[in-house]
């Protein structure tokens, strides 16, 4: 799995038909779709990804220390901060551009794979998190976001 995790003021996701069912059964009512400070986690699900590399990969996030004390260092995370999070599924993280000008998808999961593992890594996020909001999974989507610093870290499964 690959997340582009950006550290954020606010964030919010804009979806023309909101007519989301990704997340039944893992939240209750409509999905949240803006934060205040916090991440912002566009998530990609590879062909070889497992439930554990998504585990892995919220625990090293959800530990990071990218939010500053009262000295300014890097030193607190997530949870002591209290901050949020917007999970966004995107394919387009293991694009493939060496071969020509059309970047190939084929390392990435198949949309029922990834669809599977998106659900499980919000699942991971929701238990852990009071407050999260999600991209819908397979829409087209805009999203709003200022980003804090800038702050942003490419994370990959296979690189932990």
């Amino acid at each position: 799995m690959r997340a582009l995790v950006q550290r954020v003021n606010c964030a919010q996701v804009f979806i023309d038909d909101d007519t989301d069912k990704t997340l039944a059964g893992i939240i209750s009512g409509e999905p949240n779709r803006a934060i205040e400070k916090g991440i912002v986690v566009l998530l990609g699900v590879g062909h070889n990804d497992r439930e554990e590399d998504a585990h892995r990969l919220w625990r090293k996030i959800s530990s990071l220390r990218i939010f500053e004390d009262d000295t300014h260092k890097t030193n607190l995370s997530l949870a002591e901060v209290n901050a949020q999070a917007l999970i966004v599924s995107q394919f387009t993280l293991f694009a493939d551009v060496s071969h020509g000008r059309r970047p190939s998808f084929a390392r990435s999961a198949s949309q029922e794979q990834a669809l599977s593992l998106y659900r499980f890594f919000c699942k991971q996020v929701i238990d852990t998190l009071p407050s999260a909001a999600f991209g819908e999974f397979g829409a087209d989507m805009r999203i709003a976001l200022e980003n804090d610093g800038p702050f942003t870290i490419w994370i990959d499964t296979d690189e932990l």
